[in-house]
């Protein structure tokens, strides 16, 4: 007998549709040609909370009915790690088919997702019971048929992903360490036993909370200062146009971003300009552009646009599209970070577009449109990571037995692969530079030649650009005026939980040190997409972050924890210290013992401050 054990009911359905089904029993299907399929929901194992590692005679809180805080008993460093069923019955009742079944077979299939979780997921399970059958590793980045079949003809010795495993694990215990030993570390030190202010720390919450607390710092302390821009009404033989101003390398009086802030500065180039009469076309280029279509939607990419457009949270919108996936099963997995599709899946396109156009009655039109000859880009099986990006599926869905979220998401993914089949967007750029008076003028135009795509997408329109006329290089051209207009600089703008989740994924862009932005880069940044929404959620809850519209904030309790949480814990480098050394772990060139220890000496130094902070 060969045991399949899959992360999720629906990768189990994929594998059971290709081995073909026996009999259906509860828990666990049995397939032809001995092979059983079993599964979980995610991880159904979990760390043992502090509790389970501290003295027996530490008293209970009779509040929370557990043991109370003390420093005495930090820092809390596991010798023999403990994992717990989670208390969930379903969670309960399914590990317990698992232990069932695996004394019974001869070979176990770990079917668990393609990346490091998705390798201790299962590999925690057979551990936990014991397990010395031998294990092979079925791996597959899609659950297409194709894919399925092809992943299970190959394959490939469990023990070949140790090393995820052990990453997956030096994370999920790193994180514990820090959040359980500073949390409380902190907590104890800066609030009393009569008013308990939890401090409550995470290697990924607290930079998350740092983010939008520099941002709100950033906005209340800017200073707006007036900047100029000229422009200039510009005639030719072959008809008018307008152009913008554009300052010279030795330019006085412009700030860092380019622009002029001197009014001095202003006042003269205008007296200078306003002399002018004509001035000469010193370069005119034409060049035919294409815009491909856009790739389908990761997690972070709907639930910013989500946000931009209905208002909704992070958390809703992964809510929405996990209903989709579930529920109505006419979208694909939602927790992917991943905007590609699998090229098996190419030929399925008439199928999903014709369940496209069945389900909603306002793309059926579209949808005949469609044309699913065309290949665009998104089809790359070298950019699928361990899930692809967010589509529909072939199975048609009521649009009457959605709700308004719903409706509202499945337009959103169903649009967005429609695009796929039609051609790219095609235009002139026209590019005019003129010399007047020795300053130089620019003018951009834009003529589109094939609409493709964009046809039917309006909203990704974000750049008006005029129509220029034909014009030659050393053309003279008239100059019927010039305007200056003072504007003032803006603040950056406050977060959303769409663009802090955007944020979060390119945490990258603000990290000075190149190594560190590569390693938060290759990582994905800060959090995963399954985690992010549930974070934000999560510093809502405590209180950290708060909500006005669509603008979210820090707290007054929020910025207080900040205020005396390391310096470490806050930046987002420590996510890059521990991805590379987890890069290590992953390559066999590390051990995972060296990495905890690393991490347990930075937390036994900030226990020792919180300690003589005590007076312990």
């Amino acid at each position: 007998m060969r045991l399949f054990i899959a992360e999720k009911p629906s990768v189990a359905k994929a594998i059971v549709n290709e081995l073909g089904v026996v009999k259906r029993n509860n828990g666990y299907i049995e397939c032809s040609g001995q092979n059983y399929v079993t599964w979980c929901f995610g991880h159904l194992l979990e760390q043992a909370e502090p509790d389970a590692y501290t003295a027996e005679d530490i008293p209970v809180s009779k509040k929370t009915g557990k043991k109370i805080w003390r420093m005495q008993d930090l820092p809390i460093f596991p010798t023999q790690w403990k994992l717990l069923p989670k208390s969930d019955k379903g969670v309960k009742a399914q590990l317990k088919v698992i232990k069932t079944l695996i004394p019974k077979a001869q070979t176990i299939v770990n079917c668990g997702d393609p990346d490091r979780e998705g390798q201790l997921l299962v590999d925690e399970i057979l551990e936990f019971y014991g397990n010395k059958k031998p294990v092979l590793r079925f791996w597959v980045s899609a659950q297409d048929s194709a894919s399925i079949r092809k992943g299970l003809g190959n394959l490939q010795p469990n023990s070949k992903y140790n090393g995820m495993k052990l990453a997956a694990l030096g994370r999920q215990r790193a994180d514990w360490l820090l959040g359980m030993n500073l949390t409380r570390a902190l907590t104890l030190a800066h609030s009393s036993r009569e008013e308990r202010r939890l401090i409550a720390v995470g290697r990924v919450q607290t930079p998350t909370l740092q983010l939008v607390a520099s941002r709100d710092l950033a906005i209340k302390n800017f200073k707006s200062i007036p900047f100029y821009n000229f422009n200039a009404d510009i005639k030719v033989a072959g008809g008018s146009f307008k152009a913008t101003w554009k300052a010279a390398e030795n330019q006085k009086g412009l700030d860092e971003s380019g622009r002029l802030v001197s009014k001095e500065a202003a006042i003269a180039l205008k007296q200078k300009l306003q002399q002018a009469k004509s001035g000469v076309i010193t370069k005119a280029e034409e060049v035919l552009k294409k815009q491909v279509q856009p790739k389908a939607y990761s997690l972070a990419d709907i639930q910013l646009e989500a946000s931009n457009k209905f208002g909704f949270s992070a958390q809703e919108t992964l809510d929405t599209c996990q209903s989709l996936y579930e529920n109505h099963k006419c979208a694909s997995y939602p927790r992917s970070d991943c905007q590609f599709l699998p090229e098996s899946q190419f030929d399925d396109a008439p199928s999903v577009i014709a369940a496209v156009a069945k389900s909603i009655p306002d793309l059926a039109a579209l949808a005949k449109k469609a044309n699913p000859s065309i290949k665009s880009p998104t089809w790359n099986d070298k950019k699928i990571t361990a899930h692809h990006g967010i589509i529909p599926t072939c199975q048609s869905v009521s649009w009457e037995a959605l709700n308004e979220k719903e409706k509202k998401i499945y337009f959103l993914i169903a649009k967005r692969y429609l695009s796929q089949f039609f051609p790219e967007h095609q235009y002139l750029v026209k590019t005019i530079e003129l010399d007047i008076a020795g300053e130089k003028f620019c003018a951009h135009g834009k003529t589109v030649k094939v609409a493709g795509w964009k046809g039917f997408n309006e909203e990704e329109e974000k750049e008006e650009l005029q129509v220029l006329p034909k014009v030659t290089k050393d053309e003279r051209a008239a100059v019927a005026g010039i305007s200056v207009k003072q504007d003032m600089t803006k603040p950056p703008a406050y977060f959303t939980e769409g663009t802090l989740i955007a944020a979060m994924e390119k945490i990258h862009t603000i990290v000075e040190n190149p190594e560190h932005k590569k390693l938060l880069k290759e990582g994905d940044g800060i959090g995963t997409p399954a985690t992010r929404a549930a974070i934000i959620t999560e510093l809502k809850k405590k209180g950290y972050l708060a909500s006005k519209g669509k603008k979210i904030n820090a707290s007054e309790v929020g910025f207080a924890l900040l205020k005396v949480v390391p310096e470490l814990v806050k930046n987002p480098v420590l996510t890059a210290m521990f991805e590379r050394k987890l890069k290590d772990v992953e390559a066999g060139t590390g051990s995972l013992q060296d990495f905890l220890n690393t991490q347990q000496k930075f937390i036994l130094q900030e226990i020792t401050k919180a300690k003589k902070l005590a007076g312990i």
